[in-house]
């Protein structure tokens, strides 16, 4: 449960209290790594020393469900010269640490990062006559800051977060996310590490999908050009009624797909509805069945194998940049979905991922014919996997939201997979690998061209390459969320 008050005295805890109470009477009662942040905005904002609050009314350190202790909200006169509207301006507190006593984050020392290293911050357009900032934002930034607890993935610019409805739960067109670097809020050296402060761009669906097929840096620059899609601030606006594509065709042919077809997708995986089968053995041999399929409890890992195979997933497919957080499905708690997520690498292992891995999963299982099954979001982004990752040397991988399933498809030029030319579709458990030559990526895309058409389709749709032993299946959610029916 969450409370609205205006920032009070140190004895409140609160960053409201000023700078000059932390060296008077009440030094413990203000912690340092909040007094820092507090510093940034009292920098940004003289004039605002008591803003409004959204607190936490049950810390999340006292058995609270909101990890955020607060988020200040302010108000920014923008900066009309640079056509920068009137804004109110969110900033988050705990995320990184504020205590340094352990009593949320663990204390790794000054060097390094504070907490997870970020807070989150959000541009929100003020509406005409608006007295007071809404409140739904701090919402918003609470549940993101439960995935990144839960999940311990953390947030860079140029993340992506799908969230499949409005952001103020109205009708907007705005029902997504980009990360990028707050334009006025710079970095601060907490007792605790480094804090950066990265801040929430609501975007279309249309303009998701784009960062998806290329990247979220590409899109956040478009979004930057165009003054009522958020301008140089990138600001909300929950009013926008039209995408950047259609205030400007130009920008989808002349700069996404070019840069699509040059540099490929940074999304290198995807919390999904997804299973699969191993159709080489028939379906009564239990004793050692490889088969992960919808209609009979898929076999499990112990816990230490499973998170294992998580972990060397997390550190194994990474790319020569930061992480990307997948789209989050709809079927999500308080927004969002809490399982952790594949990093990006374009090899299948780090350094130390050999090391990692357990005994038995290094035997590696070798399939003569598998049955892919996704749901229709899933399965919608198989082309991008193919055109944007495969097409371009690179993997894709898809994580199941209701068990240990992950399905990576590799192209041959990715190091490290346990799948091969000779052997294309490999296990590890119930991690499935999926090799597939360029040649047959190309035969595979115009196979599946109505994938790019989701209004036409209709479930179940099957799709099969009987010489390759493939089958590809786009089954209803139905299916998915009830599979033993």
């Amino acid at each position: 449960m969450e409370g609205v008050r205006q920032g009070g005295g140190p004895a409140a805890g609160g960053p409201g209290s000023g700078s000059g109470s932390a060296s008077g009477s009440f030094p413990s009662l203000f912690p340092p790594g909040l007094h820092g942040i507090y510093g940034e905005c009292r920098r940004l904002y003289p004039d605002q020393p008591n803003p409004l609050q959204v607190t936490a009314i049950l810390k999340y350190w006292l058995g609270g469900p909101d990890p955020l202790d607060y988020v200040s909200m302010y108000r920014n006169l923008g900066n009309p010269a640079l056509n920068v509207p009137e804004h109110w301006h969110y900033v988050s507190f705990g995320l990184s640490d504020l205590y340094g006593d352990n009593r949320v984050h663990e204390f790794t020392g000054t060097d390094g990062p504070s907490g997870f290293g970020f807070e989150l911050t959000f541009r929100l357009k003020r509406e005409t006559g608006e007295s007071a900032p809404p409140t739904w934002p701090a919402e918003l930034m609470q549940g993101l800051a439960r995935y990144v607890f839960q999940s311990e993935n953390t947030f860079c610019s140029g993340d992506h977060v799908s969230w499949h409805s409005p952001l103020d739960n109205s009708e907007s067109r705005i029902q997504h996310m980009l990360l990028t670097e707050d334009p006025q809020m710079q970095p601060v050296q907490t007792p605790f590490g480094v804090v950066t402060f990265l801040q929430i761009v609501g975007v279309c669906t249309e303009e998701l999908h784009a960062a998806q097929q290329w990247n979220g840096q590409g899109i956040l620059e478009l979004l930057r050009t165009v003054p009522v899609a958020g301008g140089p601030w990138l600001i909300t606006d929950m009013r926008r009624g039209e995408t950047i594509f259609e205030i400007d065709p130009h920008l989808q042919q002349e700069r996404v797909d070019k840069g699509i077809e040059t540099d490929g997708s940074n999304l290198s995986g995807v919390s999904a509805k997804c299973a699969w089968d191993d159709l080489s053995r028939p379906p009564e041999d239990d004793e050692d069945s490889r088969s992960i399929c919808i209609g009979t409890q898929p076999r499990r890992l112990s816990g230490k194998d499973t998170e294992q195979i998580r972990e060397t997933l997390r550190r194994g497919l990474e790319i020569n940049s930061k992480p990307v957080l997948p789209p989050i499905n709809a079927q999500r708690q308080n927004g969002l979905n809490h399982d952790r997520a594949p990093s990006r690498k374009d090899s299948l292992e780090s350094e130390s991922s050999a090391a990692i891995i357990p005994h038995e999963l290094i035997r590696t299982r070798q399939l003569e014919s598998v049955h892919l099954k996704f749901n229709q979001e899933s399965g919608a982004l198989i082309p991008l996997c193919l055109r944007g990752r495969l097409l371009h040397g690179r993997h894709f991988t898809y994580k199941s939201i209701t068990g240990d399933t992950a399905i990576t498809f590799v192209s041959t030029g990715v190091e490290g997979a346990f799948a091969t030319e000779e052997h294309p579709y490999a296990a590890h458990g119930p991690w499935l690998q999926i090799l597939l030559t360029e040649e047959f990526v190309e035969r595979m895309l115009e196979d599946l061209e109505d994938l790019n058409s989701p209004e036409e389709f209709k479930l179940p749709k099957e799709y099969s390459w009987p010489e390759k032993k493939l089958k590809v299946s786009i089954l209803p959610d139905a299916v998915f969320d009830n599979p033993l029916h």
